[in-house]
């Protein structure tokens, strides 16, 4: 999603109170609230494609997936944010009360996009690793059928995998399954290549 900066600073519960009536979605960080624009066509289907995978993939497993409706905070840094997939291996565990602010996902992914691949790559994949329970972090492309996977090693390197092509699978250890890109890129009419936009500047 494209954030989109407010410019008076509010504490996190002053954002909470806000973000729980409003009729869109923001992130949060630092006291300030970026409003999210909404996602493409094809950022769409991608991302019900991946809910989709691994609700199949994880059935039985004690795992559950969630869309991006679902609020995460990253505790050690503070954003709150809305990635486009999360599963959580376990016991959930909530920010407060309220149980809409997730705080320990095993997994999240983000459908790339020109006006966000910077950021996803970047500032927003640091926050992620600050995440204590974080195990893996998947990247799916607009463009080609491609995923790219930052897995969490045992002395806390994050490691590249990745896979591309209809006919390529790509292993997630942490839950031990295996996502057919076949399945993630079903019916999606890839971006053509063109110059890259930059943060703000467009959809997902």
């Amino acid at each position: 999603m494209t954030p989109q900066a407010q410019t008076t600073r509010l504490t996190e519960a002053e954002y909470l109170a806000q973000e729980r009536g409003a009729p869109f979605k923001s992130e949060f960080h630092d006291g300030e609230m970026f409003a999210m624009a909404g996602g493409s066509p094809m950022h769409s289907l991608i991302a019900a494609n991946l809910i989709a995978a691994f609700h199949r993939a994880l059935r039985g497993r004690g795992c559950l997936t969630f869309t991006s409706d679902l609020r995460v905070k990253v505790e050690m840094t503070g954003l709150n944010t809305y990635p486009d997939v999360s599963v959580v291996c376990g016991e959930l565990r909530f920010a407060d009360a309220e149980q809409d602010t997730l705080v320990n996902p095993t997994l999240v992914a983000e459908v790339l996009s020109d006006a966000t691949e910077g950021y996803d790559r970047g500032e927003k994949f640091e926050h992620y690793r600050r995440i204590a329970t974080l195990q893996a972090y998947l990247l799916a492309s607009q463009r080609k059928p491609r995923l790219e996977l930052f897995l969490k090693s045992e002395d806390g390197q994050w490691l590249l995998r990745e896979a591309a092509g209809l006919e390529a699978s790509l292993e997630i250890p942490p839950l031990n399954i295996n996502l057919p890109l076949g399945e993630v890129f079903a019916n999606v009419t890839f971006l053509q290549v063109g110059p890259r936009a930059g943060i703000g500047a467009g959809q997902k």
